[in-house]
């Protein structure tokens, strides 16, 4: 047989092949779209159950997302980042759209005394709250989004706003797997009571410019204020008598049964010694806004030098121009739903690494 006959044999084995039923090659087909959506979770700790919100956002059949747990600021703060009624901005609401539009699942829930939980095992004895209880609380949250069949355990996140961003360090340091990321948000960066007092003695200087009080007055307050927390945090009976009566008012109401547990337990950590011990490698992203009374700009040094010194990696501070503590222009009415397009950008960057393509 010639070289001609053998090439035309071998031709038609293969289409004779073919004929005989041979799979013929084709185009991998995409596996079904899943929509975005949102979900109710419920987890059980220290004998009571919490409830959140799960949002998914859209992604393929199978693929496995970034997923952030989100931590709200202090005081009875709900799953949206609201203390309704009065006060309802829904900050972590917010986050968790500008996270599913880079394609993070979220999980926000209710805390301790807020939304659907409540008071559970507390309920009638809220003075055994303490710092602790609320870290729990966040931890078995975690684990319950680390648990979603959707969730990539690879890339779980944690992002906290205000006192949220002290219990994002503290989680950090005691979850399995610790998270890739980690985004601190206007976070505490001092201890509890020296944060306040510098909050309040802005309020005093500002009174005193808005011819509110004088300056006598304001000295008076600031040393008064001064001595009470000295008296509280070495065990002693504080007296307010000195304060003005707003003031001692909410020192009372701090330092007395309710919430005196949950202060000292708070005071006594120092978040720069909390970040010192993050997992070497994490991504950390660190806002301020320059226009922010609660937690301002100027504090955060101590916080970025411990960070470095635990070789978290970036993208670091962001400072936000203008940008109050509830990520709003200055001036925006408090419950204005929305985020100002700089913290939107900042939220994006931080998920550069984990941004799905769906």
């Amino acid at each position: 047989m010639r070289w001609s006959s053998l090439a035309t044999a071998a031709t038609l084995a293969a289409v004779t092949m073919t004929g005989l039923g041979a799979p013929a090659a084709s185009a991998a087909v995409p596996a079904a779209l899943v929509p975005a959506a949102d979900r109710a979770v419920q987890f059980t700790v220290d004998g009571t159950t919490a409830y959140g919100t799960l949002h998914v956002p859209a992604h393929r059949t199978g693929h496995h997302l970034a997923a952030a747990l989100l931590l709200p600021g202090s005081g009875p703060t709900d799953r949206n980042g609201d203390e309704p009624p009065q006060l309802t901005p829904g900050t972590l609401a917010l986050i968790a759209d500008a996270l599913g539009a880079d394609g993070v699942m979220t999980l926000r829930f209710d805390k301790y005394f807020t939304g659907s939980t409540g008071a559970g095992a507390y309920q009638g004895d809220p003075g055994r709250l303490d710092l602790a209880a609320f870290t729990r609380q966040a931890a078995a949250a975690y684990t319950t989004l680390r648990d979603q069949p959707e969730a990539d355990p690879h890339a779980l996140l944690v992002v906290g706003h205000s006192e949220g961003g002290l219990q994002a360090l503290l989680l950090a340091r005691t979850v399995r797997p610790a998270p890739a990321g980690l985004a601190l948000l206007a976070p505490q960066d001092e201890r509890l009571l020296d944060l306040l007092a510098a909050q309040l003695d802005t309020q005093l200087d500002q009174a005193v410019a808005a011819g509110q009080i004088t300056e006598e007055v304001s000295r008076v307050n600031k040393a008064a204020l001064a001595a009470a927390i000295a008296d509280f945090r070495a065990g002693r009976p504080a007296d307010t008598s000195a304060l003005l009566p707003p003031l001692a008012a909410l020192l009372n109401a701090l330092f007395g049964p309710n919430n005196a547990r949950f202060v000292r337990s708070d005071d006594a950590v120092y978040p720069p010694d909390a970040a010192r011990a993050i997992r070497p490698g994490t991504r950390v992203a660190v806002t301020c806004g320059t226009a922010d009374t609660n937690v301002p700009c100027a504090t955060t040094l101590p916080l970025l030098g411990a960070l470095a010194r635990a070789h978290a990696t970036g993208p670091g501070l962001r400072t936000l121009d203008g940008l109050d503590h509830f990520l709003h222009p200055a001036g925006t009415p408090v419950n204005d739903r929305m985020l100002a397009p700089a913290a939107v950008a900042a939220l994006h960057e931080f998920a550069r690494p984990w941004k799905s393509a769906e």
